[in-house]
C-alpha cells in the first residue's frame, strides 16, 4: 500500500512527494524501494503489487522500473485501506484463486530483516492452513495514539495468539492504560491471509465494498497488460481495514513479533531510532548546535546549520518553503496544522 500522503510527517512529506518516496536515511533507496527490496527476498518479484493513487503512478514507475505495468494498481482517489485491500484482493484472486497474501504499508522500517522474513514465512504457512486474518503485533514502547492496539487471549501456539479485542487509535488516556496493563500490543499494519478468507470477511462486514467490486469483476478477470485502474473507488466508503473488519471479526490472530519495527509515521517515531546526543537531541540532514536544550529532533531539507537554545521536546523541521516548530508531545496535531494551512494559504505549502 503506497497511496498515502504521510501528513503527520509534514513538512518533509507533502502531497507532491509523500514520505514513501523519500530517502530518510541517506541509503540511496526510498522507503518504498526498501520495502520492495525486503519483500522480493521472500516472494517472487512478479507477485508484488503496488496499490497507489494514480497521481503517483509515474513516481512509482520511476522508483521501481522493474515492475511490469500490470503490477501497478491505481486508485482514482483515496478511500483508506479497506477499499485498497479489496481492490488488490480481487485482482490477485483473478490471477490465483487460492493465493496467500501479505499486506504491507510501503513506509515502514524493519531493523532485523531475517527475523521479519521468518515471521512472514511462518504466517503464510498458518493462513494457508487456517481461514483466519493474521496481523503482526509489536510490544509497545510508549503510549501512542497513532497505532491500533491488540489485546490477546492467553492461549498461544508458536507465538501466534487469538485476538481478544482490537482497538484502532485510542486517545492518549486509553493508550496509557493499554501500555500499563501489559496486555496489549501495537498492530503493525502488516497482515497475512488467504485471499478467500479476506474476501469472505469483506462479504460479511463490508458488503457495500464487495458489491461495488463485484459489479466490476469482469474487469478483474480480464488479463491486463498495462497498469490497472479501478473505477469502483468513488462508490466505496472511506474506511480503514481496522475499523471495517478487524475490530468486528472473530477469526483475527496475531503473531507476536520482534524484528525492530517502526512505522515511521511521526517525528517522534523517527526520533526514537535516530542517533542522539547526551541530551537526547537528534539532527537529520543538517548540523546542529544544541544549547540548554534536550529531547529535540531537528531536520532540514539541505545541509544547514541550526542553533537551538532553551528548547525541550520540540520538532524543528524545514522543507522547501515551510518551517515547522512544534512540541513533540503535540505532534498528533500536525495533521490539523496541515488542514489549517491549506484552508488559509491554499495548496502551495502542503
Amino acid at each position: 500500500m503506497s497511496g498515502g500522503v504521510g501528513s503527520r510527517f509534514w513538512p518533509f512529506s507533502k502531497e507532491d512527494k509523500p514520505k514513501q518516496f523519500l530517502d530518510f536515511f541517506g541509503t540511496g533507496r526510498s522507503l518504498l524501494q526498501s520495502t520492495y527490496d525486503r519483500f522480493k527476498k521472500i516472494v517472487p518479484a512478479e507477485n508484488i503489487y503496488i496499490v497507489t493513487n494514480d497521481i503517483y503512478a509515474e513516481m512509482t514507475r520511476a522508483q521501481l522500473p522493474e515492475l511490469k505495468e500490470n503490477q501497478l494498481l491505481l486508485e482514482p482517489l483515496r478511500r483508506n485501506t479497506a477499499p485498497a485491500i479489496a481492490f488488490a484482493s480481487f485482482r490477485i484472486r483473478a490471477v490465483n484463486p487460492q493465493a496467500n497474501i501479505i499486506v504491507a504499508p510501503s513506509d515502514h522500517l524493519i531493523m532485523n530483516e531475517d527475523a521479519f522474513a521468518n515471521d512472514i514465512k511462518k504466517g503464510l504457512a498458518f493462513v494457508a492452513e487456517n481461514p483466519v486474518l493474521l496481523t503482526l503485533g509489536i510490544m509497545p514502547g510508549r503510549p501512542e495514539t497513532g497505532y491500533g492496539y491488540i489485546q490477546v487471549e492467553e492461549s498461544c501456539t508458536d507465538g501466534i495468539q487469538k485476538v481478544k479485542a482490537f482497538t484502532e487509535k485510542p486517545n492518549l488516556e486509553l493508550a496509557k492504560k493499554f501500555v500499563e496493563s501489559g496486555e496489549f500490543m501495537w498492530n503493525s499494519g502488516i497482515f497475512l491471509w488467504n485471499v478467500n478468507s479476506i474476501i469472505d470477511a469483506f462479504r460479511k462486514y463490508l458488503p457495500d465494498i464487495i458489491q461495488k467490486f463485484n459489479e466490476g469483476k469482469e474487469l478483474f478477470n480480464t488479463p491486463q497488460e498495462k497498469q490497472f485502474v479501478d473505477t469502483s473507488f468513488p462508490f466505496c466508503p472511506n474506511i480503514s481495514i481496522d475499523y471495517g473488519i478487524l475490530e468486528k471479526a472473530d477469526n483475527v490472530y496475531v503473531n507476536i513479533s520482534n524484528f525492530g519495527w517502526s512505522d515511521l509515521g511521526t517525528w517522534g517515531s523517527l526520533h526514537e531510532i535516530s542517533k542522539c546526543d547526551d541530551n537526547n537531541n537528534a539532527n537529520l540532514n543538517c548540523n546542529a548546535l544544541f544549547i540548554e536544550s534536550s529531547d529535540n529532533v531537528v531536520a532540514m531539507s539541505e545541509n544547514k546549520l541550526v542553533v537551538l537554545q532553551g528548547l525541550d521536546d520540540y520538532i524543528v523541521a524545514e522543507s522547501d518553503n515551510v518551517l515547522l516548530v512544534c512540541k513533540k508531545s503535540d505532534e498528533q496535531r500536525i495533521k490539523q496544522f496541515v488542514t489549517d494551512v491549506k484552508f488559509r494559504y491554499g495548496d502551495e505549502y502542503v
